[in-house]
C-alpha cells in the first residue's frame, strides 16, 4: 500500500535525541533555545517561540492579539478544525468564510464578514500554498485588525521572495508526521514583536517569570514568580532535538516534494476533468499537500476514485475539511453558506506525497489515475 505520507526521520534525529536523553535534559533546555534560533534565522524572523503544537500556538497567538470573550475571527472553514478551535480557547467567536480557487481565504468575501466586534484574521497557508499576505495587511490596517497567521502546512513556502514566518507579527506552524519536517509534534510561533515573544515565552510555561534553564544556569539563587495564569505548552529538549536535524534537510526536503509534484502537474495536464493546483507568481509552495478537484465532467467521483485507488493499493484523502459542518460547530448563531468551500471539499482528492517517496510509487500512482481516466 502506497501511503498519503510519511515523515523523513533518520539515524541522524534518533542520535540527537539519545544524545538529548543522556545528557540529562530532557525538558525544555538549551536544545529548544537552539531550535528557537536557528528557525528564526531561517524565516527570517526575529524571534522564535516553540510549543507543544501549532494548536497551542495558535492559542497563544490569541491571547497575546488581545482576543477575548465575544469578539469574532474571521477564518476559513476549509481547514483542519484547531484552526477555529484555537479561537474558541479564547472565548472568541470563529466567523467561517469562503474561500476561493485556491483554497485559501477569498478576500472579497472576508471583508464582507467585518463586523464593529471583529478583532483579528487567521488566514491559513493551505497545503503549503501561500496566501496573499499583503493584500490581508493591506485589508487589516483599513480596518484596523490584527493579522494571524496559521502557517501549520507551510514551513519553507515563500511569498514574494520571503519565507512564511517573517511577513506579520504572529505566525504559527506545525511540526507533526504530515507536516513537511516533524519533532513528532510539536509548534512554533514567530514573531518580530518583543513583547509578544516576551510574554509568549511566560504563557507556555505556567506563567513562570524564570525559566528552568535561567535558573540552573544562574550564578545566584533565583525563585520564580507566576506573574500571570499559564499553560504548559513547552517543547521538550528531546524533539528540539530533532527539529534541528529536521530544519537542517528543510530545504532538500522541499526541494524533492516539488520534483514529485512536478510529475504529478506533467503527467496530468491532459486530463480535462481535472483542476491542478497553482502556484501565482512571486509565491513558493512546499507542496505539504498535492490536491486535485475533479471538475463536473468528471465519470467518476471523489469517492469512486478513491476507491478505486484504494484497490489499486493506494491511499488517499478527501478534500480539506470544513469545520462549520462538524458536530462541535452545530451551534453557531449564525447562518453559514459557504458553496466554494463545500465544493471543493466534495470534489478534491490529496495524493500521496512524501520523501522518500520511491519512483516506482510515484509512477504507480500516475498511471492509477490514467487508467481510470484513460478515454
Amino acid at each position: 500500500m502506497i501511503p498519503i505520507a510519511k515523515p523523513y526521520l533518520t539515524e541522524d534525529e534518533a542520535k540527537a535525541a539519545y544524545d538529548t536523553v543522556l545528557s540529562g535534559w530532557v525538558t525544555q533546555g538549551p536544545k529548544v533555545q537552539e531550535f528557537e534560533e536557528k528557525f528564526a534565522a531561517y524565516t527570517g524572523a526575529k524571534y522564535a517561540v516553540a510549543v507543544s503544537s501549532c494548536t497551542t500556538a495558535l492559542h497563544l497567538a490569541m491571547i497575546v492579539a488581545g482576543i477575548g470573550e465575544g469578539d469574532e475571527v474571521i477564518c476559513p472553514s476549509m481547514s483542519y478544525i484547531a484552526t477555529a478551535n484555537s479561537i474558541k480557547y479564547a472565548g472568541a467567536i470563529p466567523v467561517f468564510a469562503e474561500v476561493n480557487a485556491y483554497y485559501n481565504l477569498d478576500i472579497a468575501d472576508v471583508e464582507k464578514r467585518i463586523t464593529p466586534r471583529t478583532k483579528a484574521i487567521l488566514l491559513v497557508h493551505q497545503m503549503g500554498m501561500p496566501a496573499d499576505i499583503d493584500a490581508f495587511k493591506s485589508l487589516c490596517t483599513k480596518h484596523n485588525l490584527l493579522l494571524i497567521e496559521d502557517a501549520a502546512c507551510a514551513i519553507g513556502s515563500s511569498y514574494k521572495g520571503k519565507k512564511i514566518g517573517v511577513h506579520s507579527d504572529l505566525v504559527c506552524f506545525s511540526f507533526h508526521p504530515r507536516k513537511v519536517i516533524t519533532t513528532g509534534d510539536g509548534g512554533m510561533i514567530t514573531t518580530s514583536n518583543e513583547a509578544f515573544y516576551n510574554r509568549m515565552k511566560i504563557l507556555r510555561q505556567h506563567g513562570m517569570s524564570i525559566n528552568d534553564r535561567e535558573r540552573h544556569l544562574s550564578s545566584k539563587v533565583l525563585f520564580e514568580e507566576h506573574v500571570e495564569v499559564g499553560y504548559n505548552y513547552r517543547m521538550t529538549d528531546i524533539q528540539a532535538a530533532v527539529g534541528i536535524k529536521q530544519l537542517e534537510k528543510l530545504d532538500w526536503l522541499i526541494e524533492e516534494r516539488r520534483k514529485i509534484a512536478g510529475q504529478y502537474f506533467t503527467a496530468f495536464a491532459g486530463i480535462e476533468h481535472f483542476r491542478l493546483p497553482v502556484e501565482q507568481p512571486g509565491y513558493f509552495t512546499s507542496h505539504q499537500s498535492f490536491s486535485v478537484y475533479l471538475k463536473p465532467s468528471s465519470p467518476v467521483s471523489r469517492n469512486e476514485l478513491m476507491q478505486k485507488l484504494l484497490d489499486m493499493g493506494i491511499s488517499s484523502r478527501r478534500g480539506i475539511m470544513l469545520s462549520h459542518t462538524e458536530k462541535a460547530y452545530t451551534d453557531l448563531d449564525y447562518h453559514v453558506e459557504l458553496p466554494v468551500s463545500e465544493d471543493l471539499n466534495r470534489n478534491s482528492i490529496i495524493l500521496p506525497l512524501y520523501v522518500p517517496m520511491p519512483q516506482e510509487s510515484v509512477s504507480k500512482v500516475i498511471a492509477a489515475i490514467l487508467e481510470i481516466f484513460k478515454g
